[in-house]
């Protein structure tokens, strides 16, 4: 399984962006993972931001809580994350993350960087 993800950018603060993950696996396989976003700011570690399970039970860091919406189409094998009112402290590297069984897979990494 690898995973793309996308629609990483600039954006002043307040602003809105809309992150993407597709997932290179069946539809089958896609659809039983639980799938999440973490981020890695400069400096700092990497830390959970969200994640949804196969039956969409979603969980959210606190500081994200209620700006942020993690969402699956299972169809599409894709998750987003819809980020609104962000602030400069989300500036960071965002990645994909699917748990499937024991495994652990990674994508690559989008950044996010908001303007003050």
């Amino acid at each position: 399984v690898q995973l793309q993800a996308s629609g990483g950018g600039l954006v002043q603060a307040g602003g809105s962006l809309k992150l993407s993950c597709a997932a290179s696996a069946s539809r089958t396989i896609v659809s039983i993972m639980t799938m999440g976003w973490y981020r890695q700011a400069p400096g700092k570690q990497r830390e959970l931001v969200a994640t949804i399970t196969s039956g969409g039970s979603t969980n959210y860091v606190d500081s994200v809580k209620a700006r942020f919406t993690i969402s699956r189409d299972n169809a599409k094998r894709t998750v987003y994350l819809q980020m609104d009112s962000l602030k400069p402290e989300d500036t960071a590297v965002y990645y994909c993350n699917a748990k499937l069984g024991s495994s652990d897979i990674w994508g690559q990494g989008t950044l996010v960087t908001v303007s003050s």
